[in-house]
Formats: structure tokens, sequence, C-alpha cells
């Protein structure tokens, strides 16, 4: 594959972790977790200016990254082509938060036509679904130290202690959306990175 011979030193670097990386190596996932997460995190923070919203940005960001690595191409630094995919996850969050809207169509009425509820598709994730295998194991182990506190806690109490959402969300003291939210944008980063690995 041709490299830009103009890449930088640090260009030049991550680009020898994406190939260990590609060749399935788990502690490439984590370096380039370590050295992207928090400049990613802050940059999408300045633009979202919500904590959260910048963690799941950021998380789905990884997780993109890890999934499609294959495409990375050295023609630019690493950093660039993520950067790009934060950048895009960032305009596509932004785009659905400013269209979130209920219809009134979806509006109904009793039959008396005092009463009115919305008929919302349910979000709800599936209890059984479980991330864990022991042949994955140490990988897990791995990127999960790598999350951030909030996320790491979160997988830890669904996955290694098993207890159920309600539980975390008394534990954690925050709604029960959020713990189901959260869980879901970080079990998106692990599954893009046990894909790329398996794969």
């Amino acid at each position: 594959m041709e490299v830009n011979p103009n890449l930088s030193k640090k260009a030049k670097r991550d680009y020898e972790i994406v190939k260990r990386a590609k060749a399935g190596e788990e502690a490439a996932f984590t370096s380039l977790l370590d050295i992207y997460r928090d400049r990613i995190y802050y940059t999408l923070l300045k633009k979202v200016k919500n904590p959260i919203d910048a963690e799941d940005i950021t998380i789905e960001t990884f997780g993109k990254a890890f999934k499609n690595l294959a495409q990375y191409r050295p023609i630019y630094a690493f950093s660039s082509w993520l950067f790009k995919i934060a950048h895009n996850n960032c305009i596509d969050f932004i785009r659905k938060q400013k269209h979130k809207h209920v219809s009134l169509d979806n509006i109904n009425m009793s039959d008396d036509g005092d009463e009115g509820c919305f008929d919302v598709a349910s979000d709800m994730l599936d209890p059984e679904e479980r991330l864990i295998k022991e042949q994955k194991a140490e990988l897990l182990s791995a990127v999960v130290k790598k999350l951030k506190p909030r996320y790491s806690t979160l997988i830890k109490y669904r996955y290694y202690k098993e207890m159920s959402y309600k539980e975390i969300a008394d534990k954690m003291e925050v709604p029960l959306g959020t713990v189901k939210a959260q869980l879901f944008r970080s079990r998106e980063l692990l599954r893009a990175i046990l894909h790329t690995v398996d794969s």
C-alpha cells in the first residue's frame, strides 16, 4: 500500500499502529484509544456543549473507525481520517437534535377527548444480549479499562455483575433511559472492535 512520504513522524507512528490493528493485535486498538480518545472528546464537547452527548459521539466515532479500519489509506494522517469521522458524526447528531419532534398524527385521544397519549415505538434493548464471551474476555477487559469511567462502570455493572438496567439506574442515580442509551453506545464500540479483530 502506498504511503504518503510527506506524513509527519506522528502520522507514520499512527500508521504502524493501524497496521498492527488491522492484523488483529488487540493492544493496537487500545493504543489508538489512548492517543485520540480525549482529543476527540474535547473537540466534540466544544461543539455539542454536553459531556454525555460528546462521550456518545466519541464512542460512535471509534466504533465506526475500528469497524472500517480497512478503508483507511495512508495518503493522509490517520488523525485526519478519525477527526473527519468525528466531525461527520457530530453533524449527524446536531441534525437529529434539530429535527426531533412529535407528529400530531401519533397522538391518540381517549373516548371523551380529554386524554392524549403518544404512540411511540419501544427502544428497549434486548436484556438477554451478551457481549462477553470467554475467548474475548481479555480484549474486552482491556478495552473497557480505556473507556471513560462512566461507561466503564456501566459495562462492568451490566456484563460483569449482571445487574439489570433498573438496578444500574438506581445505583448510579441516573434515569433508566440514560443507562440504556449509554450502554448501547458502549456496546457499539465494543462490537466494532471485536468485529475488527475477528475479521
